[in-house]
């Protein structure tokens, strides 16, 4: 058995055994398989696919590569959340005090960015002293104290998950459902939950550009996680424009500040609302829907959410002085104001060109090695659906190299597309998938 044969039978269409996944993997976590034969596999999975036994081998392979966490010693149901990526996406940094808040254990492991803007991880190394490096031992012993702890993936956990990551990143191989639901099912059965909350975006800023795939993604992704005795449920959200009003690193961190203490977008505050509900109802802390909405809104409502998040900040080191005035985070030298060349109603903002606009001023990562600006971003001033007058600011470009306004300027000037009537949006919430169940809650018009 060689990673050449291996290329050649997936490149001509032939399923692999879950032994050879289990060599490829196992090969290429031990750097016996170079880059390049790794990079040539996952082209070939990218256009011939996996069935479902394969990503299930996939899977499991993966999570062999290195260690698991325990978190058995921690008292109560464990609920972990994944979103699969969107511009503007920081749910995580809200979602995580405020379910902690309510009494649910919340010991997450998080990654760095590649692509248009950093990970959760990169977000949170905007707040001065914040220590994401945690050993698996801090990271169950910080959740038994205060009930939350956000880490860094580990080299221990699931190394191929890393590995491949990055390459898929870099050689155009992530957009495939298959190497997606492998990716992000192995972190989180190997990250130890009980139960798995899953946001599965749709949309222009999104990897499934339709809501079919998305269903589909969701469904494969479900029944990974049911299949290996995990709770799993998905939600189906839209992502036709960016999240929020924030891309950028310490830009979302202030955000996320911002929406826990009752000022964030609406988009934003929606989608983390119904993110938490799902995980209230798998935790077992609410009895439905309505009961887990009402404290959820009390937690936020009553600051308790936001206590926590500077609790879980203090615990890991970071300056709690950043979350009460966000104005203390990082901060580029230079801003850029894009004014409107037209009036009438915005009808559409391309979140992928948003996104590359914001990774063009540093935000995020070109390739694997590149540094991140925590200070570059974007700040959207109309979204969707709003009014705009010639002249006005359609957003802010934040940098400290003057030299990058020009192209991510010409970017997003051409991801704002505009109607003379009023637009009616999209809902964010489209549908969900529970036990091999789709329920669509709305009907929405996919963007072509």
């Amino acid at each position: 058995m060689n990673a050449a044969s291996l290329i050649l039978k997936k490149r001509n269409g032939f399923t692999l055994t879950n032994a050879e996944i289990d060599f490829f993997i196992d090969g290429y976590v031990k750097g016996q398989i170079p880059d390049y034969q790794a990079s040539a596999l996952l082209m070939a999975i990218y256009f011939q696919g996996l069935d479902k036994r394969e990503t299930v081998a996939l899977t499991r392979a993966m999570i062999a590569s290195g260690d698991t966490i325990d978190l058995a010693s921690i008292p109560g149901i464990k609920v972990d959340k994944h979103s699969t990526g969107g511009v503007g996406d920081k749910t995580t940094l809200i979602l995580a005090p405020l379910v902690a808040a309510l009494g649910i254990p919340v010991a997450k492991l998080s990654g760095r960015g590649l692509g248009h803007t950093g990970g959760t991880i990169d977000k949170l190394e905007a707040i001065k002293g914040m220590r994401v490096e945690l050993s698996q031992q801090e990271l169950v012993k910080q959740v038994k104290k205060i009930g939350i702890a956000i880490a860094a993936q580990t080299g221990e956990i699931v190394p191929a998950d890393k590995k491949l990551y990055a390459l898929r990143d870099v050689t155009a191989t992530v957009e495939n459902k298959s190497l997606i639901a492998a990716s992000i099912m192995s972190k989180k059965l190997a990250s130890g939950a009980d139960a798995i909350v899953l946001d599965v975006k749709y949309g222009d800023g999104a990897f499934m550009k339709t809501t079919k795939d998305a269903f589909e993604l969701a469904l494969l992704l479900t029944e990974i996680g049911n299949g290996m005795g995990k709770k799993t449920v998905a939600l189906i959200t839209g992502m036709e424009q960016p999240l929020g009003n924030a891309i950028g690193n310490a830009l979302e961190v202030k955000e996320a500040i911002e929406t826990l203490q009752g000022k964030g977008s609406e988009d934003l505050l929606e989608l983390c609302t119904e993110l938490a509900i799902q995980m209230v109802l798998l935790s077992g802390a609410g009895k439905n829907e309505s009961a887990a909405r009402k404290k959820i809104n009390e937690a936020l409502q009553t600051g308790k959410a936001f206590d926590k998040l500077k609790e879980f900040v203090k615990a890991q080191g970071g300056d709690t002085r950043h979350v009460e005035n966000p104005e203390l985070l990082p901060q580029a030298k230079y801003s850029h104001k894009i004014l409107s060349f037209q009036s009438g109603y915005v009808k559409m903002i391309l979140a992928e060109s948003v996104g590359n606009a914001a990774m063009i001023l540093g935000a995020g990562r070109m390739k694997k090695e590149d540094a991140i600006d925590l200070s570059a971003g974007i700040l959207l001033h109309k979204k969707i659906g709003d009014a705009v007058k010639r002249g006005d600011a359609l957003a802010t470009l934040f940098s400290n190299d003057k030299q990058k306004f020009k192209a991510s300027e010409q970017l997003l000037v051409n991801a704002y597309h505009f109607s003379k009537r009023k637009i009616k949006l999209n809902p964010l919430l489209i549908g969900k998938v529970s036990k091999g169940k789709r329920t669509f809650f709305e009907d929405v018009r996919d963007l072509k």
